[in-house]
């Protein structure tokens, strides 16, 4: 085997790991891979950066600002404005018209988009009529995946596979060619999942106070001078005597007893850091002559005392609880309980972090970090106290989803709406037809957005999904890697040596498995970049047709049922949901092996 090609599979196991571990977001380990293939040889410079002027990835990009638009002037709104109608049916039947649904506008929109905002509708519904959110919310990001997969804009896996595969010599795909079989694979789908509804848990309520353990929280109160704990000793005072509160922590002046012992002496000043009920903390702010505070840094409390204590003693009363989800390219990414304020809209207090589970913190589930060790990632949820008046400007911060049921009313006009939707009709219409492309098309309507003032450019550098253009523009240029390296058709040659002289259902059977099994732990984008010159090489190995190949490689990317990694609206709904990994390997492991029995079954009379 030829040292480069050792080299190249370093780079991809590396790379997998990164992904799996998630030891870095996905736009670092893009950029990590751009530079590593530039300075291991493996591709020239302008091959190494030819991913942010791809065609594929410029469309991506264009159909993220479309979708944003679409939210923005409320046609995605408009479109599930109905939904709330049907919550008097029974939940069998509310899942599959949801499903259907985002399916359908999927098909045409950033599936994340769309899942985000149902995310929204079926938390009022759980709020307001006790539908259970569980029931929905793993079945609508189902769907939305298997919309996206029945056109060519549905989902940049779509296009990134079509353009990968025109670079190294196959037929473009047609916008609705494959859409039979999309469609074909959804309705199976649907009626699937409906029947397995009742493995998923059951969560008839909301409540913010049992979810996020509000009774148990960390806060920062400070011993004032008339207080009558000066001088006393923990074991004789009431933070030794009463259960609900916990002394985690003193800070006087600069020293800091972490899990102080019940003989320390009180003093006058002292800070202390506590978990304790809500209850309790009244209790405390009346009768022990203590300052409550929200939890800062101990410089912030000395420049802002005054004000922070006028606040926070009427904060219990005036505020109200707001839970935020944590999309990729929020601000709050990467920052910790205690110092995630200064990142916040004045008046905005973080009160707890839920974690998302992953294969690296599978058993977190509630996280009040007292020494600052663990921080935000995507697909958590923070919750925050916030007054009424001030619950607007959380609108304001980007990448970030309000899951409450005090989120603004539409207020955009009609003609916005509809002219909006419009133009996405035009967008489809071009590409559809023919006419032109879809990055040309998805331009185009951009283009007449911007010009006739129905898209903010300010709204859009805030809301793209940043993440996801960096990650498409440092993974292809692997695809240069591997074909300049010959590592494809090395694989395709090992391929063909233990596939050679096997029916074409073994050969599309195998292919359609392990992409699908990558994709489980990897960027659906990844794997598609990854896998597309593989089975290009592979039919042009067997003097077979490429388009079977290239749409093995679609679906299956897009497949992403059994982890809630694969996918970025499963890792979404993960949490809210209230899911434990066995739901998606159970329900999403039989739809994914049903799938691939049926895929095999579809593609391989294509060949």
């Amino acid at each position: 085997m030829d040292l480069n090609i050792i080299i190249m599979f370093l780079v991809l196991l590396t790379t997998i790991g990164l992904f799996v571990f998630e030891v870095f977001s996905i736009d670092k380990i893009a950029f990590l891979i751009i530079v590593s293939l530039i300075l291991l040889g493996l591709v020239t410079p302008e091959e190494g950066v030819s991913g942010f002027s791809n065609s594929a990835t410029i469309a991506v990009l264009a159909l993220m600002i479309l979708a944003i638009a679409m939210e923005e002037n409320g046609v995605i709104h408009w479109l599930t404005s109905s939904m709330g109608k049907i919550k008097s049916m029974p939940i069998y039947v509310i899942a599959p018209i949801f499903m259907f649904v985002t399916a359908a506008i999927s098909a045409f929109i950033s599936t994340t988009a769309v899942v985000i905002v149902f995310i929204k509708i079926v938390n009022q519904l759980s709020e307001k009529y006790k539908i259970p959110q569980s029931k929905l919310l793993l079945p609508i990001s189902f769907a939305g995946i298997l919309g996206g997969s029945c056109t060519l804009m549905g989902t940049s896996t779509n296009l990134i596979v079509n353009s990968v595969a025109k670079n190294l010599g196959a037929e473009k795909i047609g916008f609705f060619e494959f859409s039979l079989l999309g469609i074909t694979f959804l309705c199976i789908s649907i009626v699937f999942i409906t029947l397995t509804l009742r493995w998923l848990p059951w969560d008839n309520t909301k409540n913010l106070s049992t979810d996020y353990e509000i009774d148990d929280y960390i806060t920062k109160v400070r011993i004032n001078p008339d207080s009558d704990l000066i001088g006393k000793k923990i074991q004789d005072s009431f933070l030794f005597e009463n259960s609900n509160i916990s002394l985690l922590q003193i800070i006087r002046g600069n020293l800091i007893h972490n899990s102080p012992g019940k003989y320390i002496t009180l003093k006058e000043n002292d800070e202390l850091l506590l978990m304790c009920n809500i209850e309790s903390l009244e209790h405390i702010e009346k009768s022990n002559n203590l300052s409550v505070h929200d939890e800062k840094s101990k410089d912030e409390i000395d420049i802002e005392s005054n004000e922070t204590k006028t606040k926070t003693t009427t904060v219990l009363d005036e505020n109200v609880f707001v839970e935020l989800l944590m999309l990729p390219g929020a601000a709050l990414l990467g920052k910790t309980l205690g110092n995630i304020r200064s990142f916040m809209i004045k008046g905005a207090i973080p009160l707890a972090i839920k974690k998302r589970k992953t294969l690296v913190n599978i058993k977190e589930r509630m996280i009040r970090s007292r020494k600052n060790h663990l921080v935000l990632k995507v697909g958590d949820r923070l919750l925050v106290e916030i007054s009424k008046e001030e619950l607007p400007a959380l609108q304001s911060m980007e990448n970030v989803v309000l899951l409450q049921e005090y989120n603004m009313n539409n207020k955009n006009s009609d003609f916005k709406k509809y002219f909006s939707l419009g133009v996405l009709i035009l967008v489809i219409t071009l590409a559809a037809t023919g006419l032109f492309s879809i990055m040309v098309s998805a331009l185009t309507g951009v283009s007449i957005l911007l010009v006739t003032k129905n898209l903010d450019l300010n709204v859009v550098y805030k809301k793209v999904n940043w993440q996801i253009f960096f990650l498409l523009a440092g993974m292809i240029p692997l695809g240069f890697a591997m074909h300049n390296t010959g590592a494809d058709m090395w694989i395709s040659e090992k391929l063909l040596f233990f596939l050679g002289g096997q029916q074409n259902y073994i050969i599309i059977g195998t292919l359609f498995l392990v992409t699908m099994l990558l994709s489980g732990v990897v960027s659906n984008n990844a794997t598609a970049i990854i896998m597309t010159p593989i089975a290009i090489s592979l039919a042009q190995g067997m003097h077979l047709d490429f388009k079977p190949f290239i749409l093995t490689i679609m679906f299956a990317s897009n497949f992403s049922f059994f982890t809630p990694m694969g996918y970025q609206t499963n890792t979404l709904i993960y949490g809210i949901g209230n899911y434990n990994f066995k739901h998606f390997l159970l329900i999403g492991g039989i739809l994914s092996i049903v799938l691939w029995l049926l895929a095999t079954f579809f593609l391989t009379q294509m060949i």
